[in-house]
Order: C-alpha cells, then structure tokens, then sequence
C-alpha cells in the first residue's frame, strides 16, 4: 500500500488553486484551507480582513509513486503570477501570498531549486517573489469553500 504525502501551496484564491491541482493525475484529495497566520481556527472573514496573518492554501494529498512533488510545483508556478507580492489578479492582501509550505527537508530542498531556476529562466521580468516556509497548522476552510468551482459549475474564476 502506497501512503500519500500532503503538499501546501498559496497562489491567490484558493478556488482556483484547488481545481487546478485537482486535476492532476496522481492527487488523491485537495482541501482549501488558511495557513501561516496566528489566529488559532480562523474564519473566512477573519483571513479576509488580513489581520490574522493567514495566506488562503490548498492542502494537496498526492501519491508520491504516481506523482513527483517536483511535478506539483510545476502546477504552482503555472497557475499564478509568483513575482506579485500580495496579489493575484483583482485579489489584493497578504491573505492571497504566494508561498510554499514544506512537509519536509526535501519539499524545501526541492522547491528552493525549483524557485531558483524558475528565478533565472527569465521567465518573468521580475523577481518571484514566493516565500518558503515550514508547513504550519492548516485549517480547512469552510465547506462552502471545498470545490467552490465544481459545486458552481464554473471552470475558472474571474479574472477581473
């Protein structure tokens, strides 16, 4: 019996970043949730006001057999724009970071590389700013928040 690893990552909303990261072969669960803040079980209107410190994160449950973690860090950088800070599209605060939380010495090991040759591709005209961090407590969000797009027959969010 293979057993699964959990990945974190922060790219804005955590609508979309959840219905990206569940499509890829090889995730076997996804929860959105709040990561990163002081405020002990905090409420989405909490993390909204950018009081608690928390960034909006998808805890991704992968098959590390059928899926590599490198994989899902092509899926984080794909599916935001790393170098702004505190913003994804009409998404302003620092609720909506981009960050990755490591599980462990390789995520970090692997995420630090992956950010820094991602930082010299010239990919993007200036510098990613994602910060990388220790995976603190994850607290799921609101049932109303779990496959938000799924439940609304939407593919995508809005973009402005």
């Amino acid at each position: 019996m293979t057993t699964t690893q959990k990945a974190t990552f922060g790219a804005g909303c955590f609508w979309g970043v959840e219905a990206a990261f569940r499509e890829v072969p090889g995730v076997v669960d996804t929860a959105a949730g709040y990561a990163g803040g002081t405020t002990r079980n905090p409420t989405d209107e909490e993390v909204g006001s950018a009081r608690t410190g928390h960034a909006e994160v998808v805890e991704v449950e992968y098959d590390p057999e059928t899926i590599a973690y490198k994989r899902l860090l092509d899926v984080f950088w794909a599916n935001h724009d790393p170098t702004s800070l505190n913003r994804q599209g009409p998404d302003v605060g620092s609720q909506y970071r981009s960050v990755i939380f490591f599980h462990s010495p390789e995520q970090e090991a692997a995420a630090r590389a992956s950010r820094e040759q991602l930082d010299r591709s010239g990919k993007f005209p200036r510098p990613i700013v994602t910060e990388i961090a220790p995976a603190p407590a994850f607290y799921r969000a609101e049932e109303g928040h779990q496959r938000y797009l799924e439940k609304h027959g939407m593919a995508r969010c809005a973009t402005s």
